[in-house]
């Protein structure tokens, strides 16, 4: 494992554009520090509205003139392999920069999220080699003459897109959006969120190594204005974002007055994790578990509202209540470890802020509820695991994301109660439900007004399957062919023949 010096020595931290570093235009600066202990990991400039300008034209230069989106789908393919390839190879450095400045176990970072990058990119190069066009064959009249046609239905590349990406996965998230995008002959400029971006900074050079040319790929950081300035910017053909509601809505409204220009916002989730009696009651209990306390919170997939039927829920809480209780929070580095920090100090207050609230309308603490005291966590940002019960509908830890370590519990008497709870959101991003009954499972699952729900499991992922979700969880959905959509524009040929 790197130690931080070594990372130190490693990191890329001026903007990526044009295939070369460059120093920012804008004097503001962001400084990431290890959510462990706030050690000072590295600072970086914030790209101002100059500095986008700069990317966004490299990129249009890049599509309207260079070789990328004239390359066949094979080509693009061979060489975004090697971008895969080289990901794959500094596994080890991307992971520890990850985890260093988000807080995220060290072992996910390396095991997951970085793997996930590699697999990313790689399965959008191939889909894109085996996605092909379409041919209508039609009989029709034209000027009194019964004629023949042939309509080929192709897909086009739209041009330079404008990638916001999240912090709470930041190169995996990152690549979900990169892959289908230079994968079908796009250009683009890649603006992480600055308090967890040193991941995805750093791929500049290995799409350098991979041989991607220069311009296709851009990175700049940037805070509110210089985002804007991305989202408004007229060359912007395409804009993906993936954050908070709030945000989304200003991303939208401000694409919307630059230009009509299709935009796909993965916002939040509340997402309900629904136990029936008849459920495997321990592995439920795992399950739920891994699907609220997995990256301390910090998802928007996040079973965060845990409905039990009441038949079962004093057994359920208490086999909850118990794993929850023995787990090992500390160093993200530490492989014992099973809770790490949570993001930036300012996060840490959001949380407490939220648990504070929740305790003053009435929620009962099950467990956790503070921020973690003793001499070896105290300097960092971490939360113990947290769990409220008898919470209702009007709470604040009910309807909010709080995005940290903290579930929100109701008890249902029966199927129609638990799907009325389940949907009492204005999010719905995802769901999950335990339970040992198939035909309640499909049921149930209908009758959830969410983009995803998973059946005795959480946050099993088919790169082929839609990501994405309904209300003001977002709109439109990625991966697979869905991706390939968003990142194309069909145009249709239409050609007479002779039988």
């Amino acid at each position: 494992m790197l130690t931080l010096p070594e990372i130190r020595s490693r990191l890329k931290l001026d903007h990526f554009v044009n295939g070369t570093r460059v120093k920012a235009l804008s004097r503001e600066s962001y400084t990431s520090l290890n959510p462990c202990n706030q050690e000072e990991i590295g600072s970086f400039a914030l790209g101002n509205e100059a500095d986008m300008e700069r990317a966004v034209k490299a990129a249009r230069e890049a599509f309207d003139n260079g070789p990328w989106p004239k390359l066949s789908a094979a080509e693009r393919s061979k060489i975004l392999g090697k971008f895969a390839d080289v990901i794959s190879k500094n596994a080890d450095f991307l992971g520890a920069v990850e985890s260093y400045d988000v807080g995220k176990l060290y072992a996910e970072c390396v095991n997951h999220d970085v793997a996930r990058a590699s697999a990313n990119i790689r399965f959008f190069t191939q889909l894109v080699e085996t996605s092909g066009s379409e041919a209508f064959f039609n009989d029709a009249v034209f000027l009194g003459k019964k004629i023949k046609t042939v309509s080929i239905t192709k897909r086009d590349p739209i041009g330079v897109a404008a990638l916001i990406s999240p912090w709470n996965s930041p190169l995996m998230l990152a690549t979900w959006k990169i892959a289908p995008c230079l994968a079908t002959g796009n250009c683009c400029v890649v603006k992480p969120a600055p308090w967890a971006l040193l991941s995805v900074l750093q791929l500049g050079e290995l799409a350098n190594e991979a041989g991607i040319p220069p311009g296709v790929f851009n990175i700049v950081p940037a805070g509110v204005a210089g985002g804007k300035a991305l989202v408004s910017n007229p060359l912007v053909d395409r804009v993906s974002f993936t954050g908070s509601v709030p945000t989304g809505k200003a991303v939208n409204e401000a694409n919307a007055k630059a230009r009509l220009a299709p935009v796909s916002l993965e916002l939040g989730g509340k997402a309900p994790s629904v136990v029936f009696s008849d459920a495997d009651l321990e592995f439920a209990v795992n399950g739920v578990a891994r699907g609220i306390f997995r990256s301390q919170g910090q998802s928007c997939v996040a079973g965060s509202r845990l409905l039990v039927e009441k038949a079962v829920y004093k057994k359920f809480m208490a086999l909850l209540a118990e794993q929850t209780s023995g787990m090992k929070i500390g160093d993200q580095l530490d492989p014992k470890s099973e809770i790490g920090p949570v993001v930036t100090r300012d996060h840490l207050e959001r949380i407490d802020g939220m648990v504070a609230t929740a305790k003053t309308q009435g929620a009962a603490l099950v467990c956790g509820g503070k921020r973690c005291s003793s001499a070896q966590l105290k300097a960092g940002n971490f939360y113990e695991p947290t769990i409220f019960e008898d919470v209702n509908a009007t709470m604040e830890i009910w309807k909010e994301e709080v995005f940290g370590p903290v579930l929100a519990v109701m008890a249902f008497d029966d199927e129609s109660a638990a799907v009325g709870l389940a949907n009492n959101t204005r999010f719905g991003l995802s769901a999950s439900l335990w339970t040992g009954n198939f035909e309640r499972a499909l049921r149930v699952a209908h009758a959830i007004d969410s983009g995803m729900v998973w059946v005795n499991s959480h946050f099993v992922r088919d790169l082929r399957a839609p990501f994405g979700g309904v209300k003001e969880s977002g709109i439109g959905s990625e991966g697979g062919k869905y991706s390939l959509d968003f990142y194309t524009k069909p145009k249709m040929i239409c050609l007479p023949y002779s039988a």
